[in-house]
């Protein structure tokens, strides 16, 4: 498989849910709209701990993963979350079995 993948964990500072929420729900909005190659674009909430959200995101290759990092709604959203979490903790994952969704 040529699909890059992370899962991304977000720690944020007390009270920022709802305006990282925010951010989040304009960035996978533009995600949807203007990157084929994003396959997956997903945040959950971490039941048991309200201040954790975590991404997970497939590609359907490097290409795909790089232009995302160049769109400017991702910019944003990368610039903006500085303003909400404590902490961020990147995963890169190589998929190599299972049921992925392909272009």
């Amino acid at each position: 498989m040529s699909q890059v993948a992370l899962c991304v964990r977000f720690t944020l500072r007390d009270g920022a849910g709802e305006a990282f929420d925010e951010l989040v729900r304009q960035a996978a909005a533009a995600v949807l709209e203007h990157e084929p190659g994003t396959l997956v674009y997903a945040c959950t909430e971490v039941e048991g701990a309200p201040d954790q959200r975590v991404f997970f995101e497939l590609y359907a290759d490097r290409a795909a993963f790089d232009e995302h990092g160049r769109q400017p709604h991702v910019r944003h959203f990368l610039s903006e979350s500085k303003n909400y979490a404590e902490s961020t903790e990147i995963d890169r994952l190589r998929p190599y079995a299972g049921k992925y969704s392909s272009v």
